[in-house]
């Protein structure tokens, strides 16, 4: 019998091909004219991202790390500051504020949702409050897998508590809460085009948005070296943060089935919980709210099974990834920043949750043998 051949995790050839026609004519016009930094693809690009999200202004960066150090920076986040994030993401949301002198302060997350835990991040803030050694300062809210934090509540959270509030929608560009794409619901809102992403490029690449005006010049100043009115004119200590052409070009093709690329993930996402929801834990909703699907994660029992789990998929030809193994606040690169405090719902959602290939290019067969190969597995 022939082996089936292994199923993509991620299906960038698939894409490539679909859109290849508009993919070529966009990079052909950069080779055209050849202005490889912050050509008119990127100014194109930053207004259809501000339209698609409804937010007043877009500023295209180097990457979505890069997005989060220009809106810290911008604030002037620094030695002593606390910034509150969850402990249950990705590495580059707690880098920066370490990089920028600042702390981070990890808050637990939603057994169900895996959203950052407002009634948690009130106890941090709290107790942060009390022991008087750092400033309460800023808050970066993660809409982790492709779903939407209850930014009603961190906003006001953010709002009685003076702090700077930043949406991390790295992994969720293009979800909505509440009926309306994220993009305006913290004071600032980064994401990323790692190729990885829902909407992603060719190599790095980021974005922020804001309504603020004055935050948006200041944004597309440190982006590049802190400059003024013209190149030679620094007003500020910035750095070398812009978005390059080419990676415009490609975004702006993808842009033309971004949409449609939404839906087939949604549809995947409700086949997996159809198939899957009896035998395993299946991805909760947020109330009132729609999903990119950058991740299908599922809980098992307990770390045993899951290593069970991921073997025989493997042997299936089925990928799967852990998102995340260990949490940020157990990292050797932060636990010395960490005052020691247990977060238990992080520090079992990495022992328990697997990944399973969502993306826009699953065949039906594809998806299906997803489901049997998990099945089998748990049975």
């Amino acid at each position: 019998m022939t082996a089936r051949p292994p199923i993509p995790f991620i299906d960038l050839k698939g894409q490539q091909a679909r859109i290849s026609s508009e993919l070529r004519r966009r990079l052909d016009a950069v080779l055209g004219h050849c202005q490889f930094i912050l050509g008119p693809e990127v100014a194109e690009l930053e207004a259809k991202l501000a339209q698609l999200c409804g937010a007043r202004h877009c500023i295209a960066v180097s990457s979505g790390t890069d997005a989060i150090q220009i809106a810290l920076m911008a604030e002037g986040v620094g030695q002593g500051d606390a910034v509150f994030l969850p402990a249950f993401t990705y590495t580059a949301t707690a880098e920066v504020p370490l990089v920028l002198g600042a702390t981070p302060v990890f808050v637990d997350v939603d057994p169900h949702t895996f959203q950052i835990d407002p009634a948690h991040l009130e106890r941090r803030i709290a107790e942060v409050r009390r022991d008087g050694h750092l400033r309460p300062r800023a808050l970066i809210g993660v809409d982790l897998f492709g779903q939407p934090a209850d930014w009603k509540a961190l906003a006001g959270i953010a709002e009685r508590e003076g702090l700077f509030s930043l949406d991390d929608l790295a992994q969720s560009f293009g979800c909505t809460l509440h009926g309306r794409p994220l993009g305006a619901a913290a004071d600032a809102t980064v994401t990323s085009f790692f190729p990885s992403k829902p909407l992603a490029g060719y190599g790095d690449g980021g974005a922020l948005f804001t309504e603020s005006d004055e935050r948006a010049s200041l944004y597309r100043s440190l982006r590049t070296h802190g400059e003024g009115a013209s190149r030679y004119e620094v007003l500020h200590t910035g750095m070398n943060g812009r978005l390059d052409t080419m990676q415009a070009a490609v975004l702006l093709a993808k842009l033309t089935v971004f949409a449609d690329e939404l839906k087939a993930r949604e549809r995947v996402a409700r086949y997996y919980d159809s198939r899957l929801g009896n035998a395993v834990v299946t991805p909760a909703r947020v109330p009132d709210s729609t999903s990119a699907w950058a991740i299908y994660a599922i809980l098992l029992p307990d770390q045993a099974a899951r290593a069970d789990v991921q073997a025989a998929l493997r042997t299936n030809g089925v990928p799967t990834a852990i998102y995340y193994p260990r949490p940020l606040h157990l990292q050797p690169a932060y636990r010395h920043h960490h005052n020691g405090i247990g977060l238990p719902v992080s520090e079992d959602l990495a022992s328990r949750i697997l990944a399973l290939p969502i993306h826009p290019y699953l065949s039906e067969a594809d998806i299906a043998h997803v489901c049997d190969s998990v099945l089998n597995a748990v049975s």
